[in-house]
């Protein structure tokens, strides 16, 4: 594994992110996670360009990052955290979202944009199947979704 580690917090960088989660482009939404905190918690970055696949359709001359992908990429980030944490690299996880709760958009996201996706594990432990998240989404500390969200850990592909 090649987290890095700051104090007790680790980081992944794309290709370790690529070792942890199967999406691929132009459904890979995280760039980077920091601040992973062992499985608790951690801080993914998603740098938005307008060579989005999205940007072609949502919408025409007003490109506009869709609420659902901003709601994945926190999903994406809530899967490294656990595959750092929970030393789940190189183990074809699979992670499955089971319910989104309390899900709100405060702010558009837009080509540029920095969006910061604070995650933090609500509930579920080491060897767990269900976890439940909250995550919060940012663009230069001003909020622009926030959602609680359900998902189960698929470990079917986990070699040993």
């Amino acid at each position: 594994m090649t987290a890095e580690a700051t104090t007790d917090l680790k980081s992944a960088d794309i290709q370790l992110i690529q070792r942890i989660l199967p999406h691929r482009y132009p459904f890979l939404l995280v760039d980077k996670v920091v601040d992973i905190d062992g499985y608790k918690t951690g801080r993914g970055i998603k740098n938005v360009t307008m060579n989005e696949p999205h940007f072609q359709g949502h919408f025409p001359g007003t490109p506009i990052m869709p609420g659902v992908t901003i709601v994945e990429a926190m999903a994406q980030t809530s899967g490294v955290i656990l595959g750092v944490g929970m030393d789940m690299v190189d183990t074809d996880m699979l992670i499955y979202f089971m319910s989104i709760d309390k899900c709100k958009f405060r702010r558009k996201v837009v080509p540029g944009d920095v969006l910061e996706m604070n995650v933090e594990v609500l509930r579920g432990k080491p060897g767990g199947k269900i976890f439940k998240f909250f995550g919060r989404a940012t663009v230069d500390g001003e909020v622009a979704a926030e959602a609680e969200f359900t998902a189960m850990v698929d470990r079917s592909g986990e070699a040993g």
